[in-house]
């Protein structure tokens, strides 16, 4: 982002993860708490950046070998005569789905749970950081109106 920028700058999604990273904005006067939040919130993003990466990955190479496996069992290629990548039907890919989906309930309870967990610190870390802000505020505004 430009220096002149004051907000947060979202990116193109990630080839991985297909996240949009978030570039943060850092106030030159950002206070205990708010970096606080600010860490929070990257540490979140990096999370979920790595856990999707991870998921995608493993989920692109079972569904190639699923699908090399169950072309190799029709006596089929990979690509048919025209150079066309070969591929199966929708209900041949739903008994993929729910496979893939079954063998990895545990990973996405565990990420959903830790997912809460974050954004459950983010948010109560939000509250203080606008409770903080709105009260320097009043103190701002008394002091300038004893003027």
């Amino acid at each position: 982002p430009p220096p002149h920028s004051h907000n947060d700058w979202i990116g193109p999604p990630d080839k991985h993860s297909n996240l949009r990273p978030v570039i943060f904005y850092v106030p030159p006067e950002e206070s205990a708490l708010e970096r606080r939040l600010r860490e929070a919130r990257q540490e979140a993003q990096a999370c979920d950046q790595r856990f999707w990466a991870l998921h995608n990955r493993a989920f692109r190479q079972e569904k190639e070998e699923f699908i090399y496996s169950r072309l190799k069992a029709k006596g089929l290629e990979m690509r048919d005569e025209t150079g066309q990548k070969a591929t199966l039907n929708a209900e041949e890919m739903a008994d993929f789905y729910k496979d893939f989906l079954s063998k990895n309930f545990r990973k996405h309870m565990q990420y959903n749970r830790d997912w809460y967990k974050r954004n459950f610190t983010i948010t109560f870390l939000m509250g203080q950081v606008a409770l903080a802000r709105a009260l320097r505020w009043l103190r701002w505004k008394k002091k300038n109106v004893g003027n």
